[in-house]
Order: structure tokens, then C-alpha cells, then sequence
């Protein structure tokens, strides 16, 4: 069970709160959890549906016609005793019910004389005004690896009771495998282990890949966050070393959470990477998932503004959840600025989100680790800015000299060619001023070149493409100039 959740529910219902709400879409766990509670307290624990109405947990028998919400709240509202009364997937329908939300109040109000509370649960949102500012919120926190370790344990069992089960995995990668199931609900997890395992029989390292698509698939079913594969490592991270060592710090946190927190360490909050366009920014998130061997989410804030009011902001909390779900998580928010960019054109809607995601991140329960990137600083509204919001504030430069070498060595090794062959000296030299995604467009259009004309590739056609090439610092050196100029004594160079 959850050692938090315990903790409050107790608190609350010793305190006799009276109305508690956990929104949630596991309510079998929730249930579990409940049940726990009431027998830590040594209280009757009763259960509401929609198919049998309210029965207590020791008895067979319900409370006759209460499958009707009405008849089962006005029972709770005349109760003369302790006791925890779940409402299973109730939450929902209250809007716009005054009956139900005054029948609620009602029942509310009667526990607060005992032991014990009206616990609502459902994925519906908020409670409806009234009983919004009447109950007690609680988070349920999803699934930890040793519930998932069960659930695998129990999945061989059954299915090895049917058939043959081939196990292969060794301890580590049923570590792994665990690890990749975080921010499922565990009836989600089931379905995708019996599916992977009835398949061919066997249970095997190749089934962590089967579970890492199936997890994309549940994460991008709202459109509101992309799972992306952790594939770039910092080995493909040209220079960048001071924002290399700062990660490196962090990472022994991320890995060992507990320790860390006996320590007296949080989770790492995120980083802000400032700059100059193709220098490594969204590479370096990607990187860090690798590193840190986290799930990597892309938000996209694009993907939240709707048209009927209110909408935009509730895709905000989804997407935030969802994130939170999924933790221990790398979440990355590529070009920042243009989605809470200042301007009163949408009617306050960005402002309104804006704010939503400062108070996210100030108090985001979860383990995400935040890197966001941006190309205008000026756009970037000073509340982002503050000491706090991120760890730390990294500007990135161009490439050095040194570092341009670095990034034409591994843009011609990826592809298939021997850095050794080329005069990579002469080639930095000549791309003084270009960033690292123009030097690798340097090299896709030396190649499509010399394919199409039958010759090899060498250091003259690279040459060629350099002068050829006019970079982003001669078209617009005044706004990278003022990059540098703002970033002096306000932000971290990462190079």
C-alpha cells in the first residue's frame, strides 16, 4: 500500500473529516486502499456500485433497493456509527444533480460525528462548487515496482497453470522490464504482460521492447504527450561540458532516490537551456533520458489550445498527470517561448496556463525532471526566469573550434565514413561561426553531391558546401549578439 496515502486517509478519517475525494481511474486500488484504512482503524467498511448498491465488506446481503445513489447516501446521512462509505464512480455524474450534491452534504455532515468519512472516487475532474470546497482532496499514487514485480509473479503463475511459460530474463532485466511499466494503472500492465507473454510463450528480454510500444500507445492516446525511444546518449552530445558535469552530479540521485532522500536531496527539478537555434538543446534532452535511463515525454504546448472555454486549461492538468504518472520522468518542452510568449491576443488563455504551470512546477508531486528549451529569451515571459523554477539557467553558444571538429567527426561516423580519411582540422576552420545542426547539413548535402555524381565524398566537398553555406551567425549576428549580451551574469554557459 502506498505509505502516504495510508498516512492521510488515516489522518483524515481520525480527524472525521467527513467528505474525501480520490480522483482516480483504478478504483480497485483504491478500494484496496480504503478497506486497509477502515481495518487500521477498526471500522465497518462499506462499498457502493451502481449493480449491487451498498454493502458492507463482512456481510453478504445490501442495503435493500440502495443501487440507486439516492437511497444508498440518504442511508449513510441517517448512520449512527463509525465507518468509511466508498462511492464508486459517482464523482462524474454530480454535476448539475442538486438531489445527489445536497444528499451528499447531508451525508458529509452526519460522519463528521464519527469515525471515518463519504469517500467519492472517479476520473472525473472536480467536484462540483459545493462539495469542492467541502471535501478533502487525496492523491493516489500510482503503482510501485514492487506491486508491478507481484503482478508480473502472478501473471507466469496463472498463465505457466494453462500452459508452457518459457522464462528467460535474468534479475536485471526483469528490473528493467518493471522499471518501463511506471505510470500504468496495473490493469493496463496486466494486459500488456499476458498479451506479451501468450504470444510466443515466453517471457525474455525482447518483451521490454513489447512493453515500452505498448506504453507509447497509452501515453499518446490523448494526443497530448509524445513518447519518444531513448536512443542518443551524451557520447553524441558535442561539448556542452558544463551542462555535461551538472547532469553527471544528478544522476546518482535519480538512480538511488531513496538514499538520496535520506541524504536530504529532492529529485533534480529540470534545467532551461537558452541559445542559439542548432546547438545541441533538444539533442541534449534526449540525451539526458538516455543517461538517466528515464522515459522520455515530449510536450508539445501547441497541442493544448482549444477552442471552447476552459478546455485549453484542462488539456494542461491531463497532460501534467499524465506526466506525473509516468514519473520517475524526463519531460521535454521544446521552444518554450512560443507557447507562453506574453500577448493578449487569445483572451488570457496563455496567461491562465502560464500560471497553471508555474504552480505545477513549484509543486508538482511527481518525479519529473523538466528540460525546456528556448530560442528567443526576450519572448520568455521573467516569472520563468526566477531562481527556483529550474535548477539551473544554461545558455548555449556556438561551437568552438575544437567542438566543430567533434561535431564533423560524428555527423561522417554515423554515416558510414571514416573520420580518419577527412582534414577535419581544415573543416572546423572553415565552419568558424556555423552551429552543430548546420555543420551536419554540411555533410547530408556534401553526400546527396557527390552521390549524384558518382564521385567519393572527401574533405574538398565538404568544403565546398561550407562556403556555399551561409550560417544563422552572419543572417542574424545583431539577435545572437544580444543573446550573449542578455546571458552574461544571468545564465550558466553550457558550453
Amino acid at each position: 500500500m502506498p505509505k502516504d496515502a495510508l498516512h492521510d486517509l488515516e489522518l483524515l478519517f481520525r480527524s472525521r473529516h467527513g467528505l474525501v475525494y480520490i480522483e482516480t481511474d483504478e478504483e480497485d486500488r483504491a478500494n484496496t486502499l480504503l478497506a486497509h484504512v477502515a481495518d487500521r482503524l477498526g471500522v465497518p467498511f462499506f462499498t457502493w456500485t451502481r449493480s449491487k448498491g451498498l454493502g458492507r465488506r463482512d456481510l453478504e446481503t445490501s442495503v435493500y433497493e440502495s443501487e440507486e445513489p439516492q437511497k444508498a447516501l440518504q442511508h449513510v446521512a441517517l448512520a449512527q456509527q463509525d465507518g468509511v462509505y466508498h462511492f464508486r464512480s459517482i464523482a462524474g455524474s454530480l454535476v448539475g444533480q442538486d438531489l445527489l450534491i445536497s444528499l451528499v452534504r447531508d451525508a458529509a455532515k452526519n460522519l463528521k460525528k464519527f469515525t471515518g468519512a463519504l469517500v467519492l472516487t472517479g476520473d472525473g475532474g472536480e467536484l462540483p462548487g459545493p462539495l469542492g470546497e467541502l471535501a478533502a482532496y487525496v492523491s493516489l499514487p500510482g503503482p510501485s515496482d514492487a506491486e508491478f514485480g507481484q503482478l508480473l509473479a502472478r501473471i507466469v503463475r496463472d498463465l505457466s497453470a494453462r500452459q508452457s511459460v518459457k522464462v528467460t530474463v535474468t534479475p536485471d532485466e526483469q528490473a528493467r522490464l518493471v522499471r518501463n511499466l511506471s505510470g500504468l494503472t496495473l490493469m493496463e500492465a496486466e494486459k500488456i504482460l499476458t498479451k506479451a507473454i501468450i504470444e510466443d510463450g515466453a517471457l525474455g528480454a525482447h518483451d521490454i521492447e513489447k512493453v515500452i510500444d505498448a506504453k507509447r500507445k497509452v501515453v499518446e492516446r490523448e494526443g497530448l504527450l509524445e513518447y519518444y525511444p531513448v536512443e542518443t546518449t551524451m557520447a553524441g552530445v558535442a561539448d556542452l561540458a558544463t551542462l555535461k558535469a551538472w547532469l553527471a552530479k544528478r544522476k546518482a540521485v535519480v538512480q538511488d532516490p531513496d538514499r538520496a532522500a535520506e541524504f536530504g536531496l529532492d529529485f533534480p527539478r529540470g534545467v532551461l537551456l537558452l541559445g542559439v537555434p542548432g546547438c545541441g538543446k533538444s539533442l541534449s534532452a534526449k540525451a539526458v533520458a538516455s543517461e538517466w535511463e528515464l522515459p522520455l515525454l515530449k510536450f508539445d504546448p501547441s497541442n493544448l489550445y482549444n477552442k471552447y472555454i476552459g478546455e485549453s486549461e484542462s488539456n494542461f492538468k491531463r497532460a501534467m498527470k499524465a506526466a506525473e504518472r509516468m514519473a520517475p520522468v524526463v519531460l521535454w518542452i521544446d521552444e518554450l517561448e512560443k507557447a507562453f510568449a506574453s500577448g493578449g491576443e487569445d483572451g488570457g488563455v496563455s496567461k491562465r496556463i502560464l500560471g497553471s504551470f508555474l504552480t505545477w512546477m513549484q509543486d508538482r508531486r511527481g518525479d519529473v525532471f523538466v528540460v525546456a528549451t528556448a530560442n528567443d529569451i526576450q519572448s520568455l515571459p521573467p516569472e520563468f526566469l526566477r531562481k527556483g523554477r529550474f535548477g539551473e539557467i544554461f545558455f548555449v553558444d556556438l561551437p568552438d573550434g575544437e567542438t566543430r571538429t567533434e561535431v564533423f567527426r560524428i555527423h561522417l561516423a554515423a554515416r558510414g565514413h571514416d573520420p580518419a580519411d577527412f582534414d577535419l582540422l581544415r573543416l572546423a576552420e572553415h565552419a568558424t561561426g556555423f552551429s552543430g545542426s548546420e555543420i551536419e547539413e554540411v555533410v547530408v548535402s556534401a553526400l546527396y553531391t557527390a552521390f549524384s555524381s558518382g564521385a567519393s565524398l572527401d574533405t574538398e566537398a565538404l568544403a565546398a558546401e561550407i562556403a556555399a553555406t551561409k550560417p544563422l551567425s552572419v543572417t542574424m549576428s545583431e539577435k545572437i549578439a544580444a543573446m550573449r549580451q542578455w546571458a552574461e551574469g544571468r545564465a550558466v554557459r553550457a558550453n
